[in-house]
């Protein structure tokens, strides 16, 4: 008969499930507001929402001082795993969450802000993506990302257009085939190694001198085509333009950068220990992925009508430049990631809000978007101001110096020479500067060309205080990045080197 185990609560080192455990009480607690108090301004939930980001951070700070004197932390019976990719990737989930929350404070109202329902699935969203990168686990990984999925899915449909609906449903279909993906490549790495963890995966199929290397590729071309699904690489991008089209303005901001750092993680965890044992297939195919991403999504830039369409296909590119670091596989790399994400955070968060401070509630009549490249025609005689905000983070965007992504750039860039991909940093500076045509096209309309028949139209149409601050603090620390990119570098350099990546 076995005897009964006795598992102490100290040795489950509980502290390490606080963030996530944070963000879940947060959304709780919002929903028991409203049941106790129902009607509430969407203020109280803001408020509300931003207090539990803001404890969620302090513990985060906590966890990085604690990293930082004693290493890797180790909780919940192992599965929880808070090391340096992990502290960084939820520093960037978290800050990312309390920018993009208050442009729900708008001027105008619309509808999903005023429901408590929109703010607890956002914090469920944040769990999630933090259960996501605190863990090897596979296991855990698919229930954080499943997770933050489901609760995305549903705040891109409250936006309640036609198109949002449909962006929905096209997430939601390609979120599935995704998560379908991943299911079997899992499956397949637990059957040739006997577990779901990362590192004892890598192990074990190092121990064994990769001799069934035929099995291993096919769980990987599984989960290779998950996270191209997750991350939008081509050919697996189709759904992003629709989904970004359809969502606010500020979701679409969202989501093209805090899930996606999510992501980056745990490629990271899943891919760089096989291209550093010599898995040729693996490096020539993400090699492909890389260059492809960057260049065909480029080109779709190019030709389109919309600027928020094409700020999606420039973040599918941006997403393309960045997975270099999984083939480089460097610490340099890894550090030039989360920098690189870093200030595309900020300029993309301030690009987005520009769209979002201009945003109609209602269409008129024959119009398709309300973000074609002719409304902001002659914007400079306008809205001076706004259009000079908007053409600096274009700038920022295309890499040109000394706003921030060029910062992230020329570092990646960096990685890329030092690592002996000479080829690739090249193929990447071509893209860069394909990019920056479209971001000038953008520019060309604000300030080279007349306003159209409808100059009298306000564009700060949702312009609140918290709008601007927001937009303010981002054009803040795209300008003057220069002064904080050492001091970043130097904080990321030391939690990635740390975790052994």
């Amino acid at each position: 008969m076995l005897e009964p185990v006795n598992v102490s609560l100290e040795s489950l080192n509980l502290v390490t499930l606080a963030p996530m455990l944070i963000a879940i009480v947060g959304a709780l607690t919002i929903l028991v507001v409203d049941l106790v108090k129902s009607g509430l301004n969407k203020t109280m939930y803001v408020m509300l929402s931003m207090l539990f980001l803001l404890l969620d951070f302090g513990s985060l700070v906590d966890f990085a001082g604690f990293f930082a004197q004693n290493g890797t932390i180790l909780g919940f019976f192992d599965v929880m795993l808070i090391d340096g990719l992990a502290i960084l990737a939820q520093f960037i989930i978290v800050v990312g969450a309390m920018m993009f929350l208050p442009l729900s404070l708008t001027s105008k109202r619309f509808h999903e802000y005023s429901y408590p329902e929109y703010y607890a699935l956002f914090l469920f969203t944040i769990a999630g993506l933090q259960f996501m990168v605190s863990t090897d686990n596979l296991i855990l990984i698919f229930v954080g990302l499943e997770t933050s999925s489901l609760a995305i899915y549903t705040l891109i449909a409250m936006h309640n257009r036609s198109k949002s609906f449909e962006a929905a449903v096209k997430y939601f279909t390609m979120g599935a085939l995704a998560a379908g993906f991943y299911s079997f490549g899992a499956m397949v790495l637990y059957a040739l190694s006997g577990s779901v963890e990362i590192n004892q995966i890598a192990a074990v199929l190092s121990a064994d001198g990769y001799s069934n290397i035929g099995y291993v590729l096919v769980g990987v071309a599984f989960l290779l085509a998950s996270f191209g699904f997750k991350l939008s690489l081509v050919p697996f991008h189709t759904w992003a333009p629709d989904v970004y089209e359809g969502s606010s303005a500020a979701m679409a901001g969202f989501i093209s950068i805090v899930p996606k750092i999510a992501s980056f993680v745990v490629a990271m965890r899943l891919f760089e220990f096989l291209v550093q044992s010599g898995v040729v297939w693996l490096e020539v195919t993400l090699y492909v992925f890389v260059v492809v991403t960057m260049t065909a999504s480029n080109i779709w830039a190019l030709v389109q009508n919309d600027v928020k369409r094409m700020l999606a296909y420039s973040s599918i590119s941006h997403a393309g430049f960045v997975m270099a670091a999984l083939i480089i596989g460097t610490t340099q790399a890894n550090s030039a990631l989360f920098l690189y994400w870093a200030m595309f955070s900020f300029t993309n968060l301030g690009a987005f809000a520009m769209l979002w401070v201009n945003r109609e509630k209602s269409l008129k009549y024959g119009q398709n978007s309300d973000h074609q490249f002719e409304r902001f025609s002659g914007m400079v005689h306008t809205m001076p101001l706004a259009a000079v905000m908007m053409g600096l983070f274009m700038l920022s965007l295309a890499g040109i110096p000394p706003f921030g992504i060029f910062w992230g750039k020329l570092y990646m860039l960096g990685a890329a020479v030092s690592g002996g991909y000479t080829v690739l940093a090249l193929i990447m500076a071509l893209n860069s500067a394909i990019a920056a045509f479209y971001y000038l096209k953008l520019i060309v309309f604000m300030f080279l060309k007349e306003p159209d028949e409808q100059a009298h139209e306000k564009y700060m149409t949702n312009a609140s205080l918290s709008l601007k601050t927001i937009i303010g603090a981002a054009a803040v620390m795209t300008v003057f990045s220069v002064f904080a990119v050492n001091p970043l570098l130097e904080f990321i350099t030391s939690f990635v080197y740390n975790s052994g990546y």
